[in-house]
């Protein structure tokens, strides 16, 4: 089956036609040219932690900082509902590992460490988070580089899928793959990246997000996924069988 790499547009992703799904490839000896790194972190923010000061310093210093360096995309959000678990989140997309490292080792430098005085200015007794989790994900092949969300989109969906094993994960992503991918997109749900996570705490597991208005049309989106007919074909196939073990999910807006 031909692949189709999706354009980075949400206008031109949403266009993509059912048939036109990618490779049905599970994995391939090394990364293709144009697929994606993406970190994902999570700030645990400490109670009464200062959380305006750290967004400021990751969409003024760090941002700016890691986008001179090559980074393709610097997103911030936070959680939609009001929960006692305050969290910070940041997803950052890398064009190679190579600029990964080099993102890295500019935060040891001279220019970024003076960018970012007044954030290491916290004293030791009023931090603002008790640690942040860092995890590294590789993009899919049927989207091998991450898709500006919608201009109104008022809900982010990430979504996490566990595996019982490596191969239940590889085995879900081959869904993905084969076609899952423009089910969303003919739902309303737009894709903003899938990821394998080659590095991180919930390993062996895959991790996506979609975007949408509302939370009326994320509903609505749902509903039209699941009876949605190609979902219905693909969904009881023998190969895909218990690739799932777990599912966690947090609904998101930007900052």
């Amino acid at each position: 089956m031909k692949r189709r790499k999706f354009i980075q547009s949400g206008l031109a992703a949403s266009a993509v036609p059912m048939g036109c799904a990618a490779s049905s490839k599970v994995a391939t000896a090394q990364v293709e040219p144009g697929q994606e790194l993406y970190e994902w972190r999570e700030y645990d923010i400490k109670w009464q932690g200062n959380s305006k000061l750290l967004i400021s310093y990751l969409k003024e210093v760090l941002k700016p900082a890691m986008m001179a360096e090559g980074v393709n995309h610097f997103m911030v959000f936070q959680d939609i509902n009001n929960s006692a678990e305050k969290k910070v989140r940041t997803l950052i997309s890398y064009p190679s590992s190579e600029i990964y490292m080099r993102t890295q080792m500019m935060q040891h430098k001279v220019p970024f460490v003076t960018a970012a005085q007044e954030y290491n200015a916290v004293p030791p007794d009023s931090p603002i988070y008790n640690r942040f989790e860092s995890s590294l994900l590789l993009a899919f092949i049927v989207q091998p580089q991450m898709v500006l969300p919608k201009p109104d989109s008022g809900v982010f969906e990430l979504r996490i899928y566990e595996g019982y094993s490596d191969d239940a994960v590889r085995r879900k992503i081959k869904m993905f793959n084969d076609g899952e991918v423009p089910i969303f997109i003919d739902a309303g749900l737009y894709p903003v990246f899938f990821g394998e996570m080659i590095a991180g705490p919930l390993r062996p597991c895959l991790v996506y997000m979609v975007n949408c208005k509302d939370m009326e049309a994320h509903a609505a989106g749902w509903k039209a996924f699941v009876s949605h007919p190609k979902w219905i074909e693909m969904k009881d196939k023998e190969e895909y069988a218990n690739s799932v073990s777990n599912i966690r999910n947090a609904f998101l807006k930007l900052v």
